[in-house]
């Protein structure tokens, strides 16, 4: 993958002060607005356990709610196309852009098409992939990568983001203003002017899904900007790549994720746009619909009986704002499109756990349990981390830290062995004295970032026995 992994990558992102800043700021921001609106609901728990629930009915009868998504979707009018992995996704989708005759595309926010790496795919056969969401728009303009779920330019304050407009907008379309400042109205009124060129002469869009009904086959986007709207309705063609773990059952199901999602995500009552298609419709939005279930790699989870709730996750990103791990390093050193718990969870579980980088993912918490008590879908978090280090662990070689902790078990597991221990440590600590022991030899990992302790002159037996006189 070309990433370094988490430990080396949170160390480099720590030394960012801005960076630094500007996450604390907007997480604090967002988390205090999440927990108003959450306050507001009497019945809050019971949205959250609504919510699960229709998940976990939706990844138990997965198979079948699939069948009768393609079923009502291609009554509609849609064309349904089944990717098992990335390639065979990108694949498809290039095919279509292809069969157009077109060499541009815009998109509404997608992970799962950041996921597969769409538009690298869409560059490699000479298409342009113009990303609309104003946050987006500023990590394509960066030459940056996505660092949150919600907001993936949130590393990014004010100022930096007028000097990526002043210095990019006008290489791929409309320029900025050579008078703009870093006023948010003035800065998204320039996005805006950017954008509506490219919304306006596009003839393929490309959008993902929040959720796919699968009574109905109807898809749901739910966004903020509106830029989203304009994706779905203007081009005469919409490809939507939607992950298949997307699916509910009925459109009652919507009912309480349209509740759960903005509040958790950014702390509104509701979103401001919430578009629904149902295939093709004449004189009305596009004339063609494409949709292209995924799986890549989310049949492997959902094989698992406690990892498959990480299938439930709804992109609120709750978890990130609220973890002390992801606000101090931020999402790049997470070496994926999914940071913060819910990525240190999904991420080794879609691609396993062969790379240094996944490796070192399910050690990327404290394991406080923030991100459990806030998940709108009741993700048990901390419970994957553990179950994940262990198969890692279990993974691993034999080290000299494995040897250590065995050696210790051996000795523990004696009341003899331990006393014969506790004398030579006793030994040593007369020796040490008050120096402290910074490194040991083979044990980087547990002394690299902590001292170990000095070891004591007598044991409590020993001191027992000195002070009581007796055994």
């Amino acid at each position: 993958m070309g990433m370094p992994s988490f430990p080396e990558a949170a160390e480099e992102a720590l030394g960012r002060t801005q960076q630094r800043h500007n996450l604390h700021h907007a997480t604090h921001t967002i988390r205090a607005k999440r927990a108003g609106v959450v306050g507001e609901l009497d019945d809050w728990q019971a949205l959250r356990t609504a919510g699960a629930d229709a998940k976990d009915e939706a990844l138990a009868h997965l198979a079948d709610y699939l069948e009768q998504l393609e079923e009502n979707l291609t009554a509609n009018g849609a064309t349904v196309h089944w990717a098992r992995d990335a390639e065979e996704a990108n694949r498809i989708v290039t095919g279509l852009v292809r069969a157009k005759e077109t060499d541009e595309v815009v998109k509404v926010k997608s992970m799962t098409t950041q996921e597969i790496e769409l538009n690298e795919a869409l560059r490699d056969a000479s298409i342009d992939a113009w990303e609309t969401d104003l946050a987006e728009l500023i990590v394509q303009l960066g030459g940056d990568l996505p660092s949150h779920i919600l907001v993936p330019a949130i590393h990014r304050n004010r100022s930096e983001i007028r000097e990526i407009f002043l210095r990019e907008m006008g290489a791929v379309g409309r320029a900025a203003p050579e008078d703009l400042t870093d006023d948010p109205a003035r800065l998204a009124e320039a996005a805006r002017l950017h954008l509506r060129e490219k919304f306006l002469r596009a003839k393929v869009g490309i959008s993902g899904a929040n959720f796919a009904i699968a009574d109905t086959g109807s898809l749901v986007v739910v966004e903020s900007e509106g830029n989203g709207r304009m994706c779905l309705t203007l081009p005469e063609t919409l490809i939507s790549v939607v992950g298949i773990e997307k699916v509910l059952p009925s459109w009652d199901d919507l009912a309480p994720m349209l509740q759960l999602l903005p509040r958790s995500s950014t702390g509104e009552r509701m979103n401001p746009y919430t578009s629904t298609w149902t295939g093709t419709h004449d004189g009305d939005g596009p004339q063609e619909v494409h949709v292209v279930l995924l799986d890549n790699g989310r049949t492997h989870v959902l094989g698992d009986s406690i990892g498959r709730q990480a299938l439930r996750c709804i992109r609120c990103s709750a978890c990130l704002n609220v973890c002390p791990v992801y606000e101090r390093t931020g999402g790049h050193a997470y070496g994926s499109v999914y940071p913060g718990p819910i990525g240190a969870v999904l991420n080794p579980q879609l691609r396993g756990t062969a790379s240094e980088v996944d490796k070192s993912l399910p050690y990327a918490s404290t394991l406080c349990g923030a991100c459990y008590e806030v998940c709108p879908v009741k993700i048990n978090i901390p419970e994957l981390l553990v179950k994940l280090r262990g198969e890692v662990a279990d993974q691993e070689r034999p080290s000299a830290e494995s040897a250590a902790m065995a050696a210790a078990g051996w000795v523990l597991s004696d009341p003899r062995r331990l006393g014969a221990a506790q004398k030579a440590a006793n030994s040593v600590g007369r020796l040490l004295g008050d120096r402290t022991i910074r490194t040991v030899p083979g044990m980087g990992a547990w002394t690299s970032a902590r001292d170990v302790p000095t070891p004591p002159t007598e044991s409590f037996r020993q001191w027992w026995a000195r002070e009581r006189g007796t055994q």
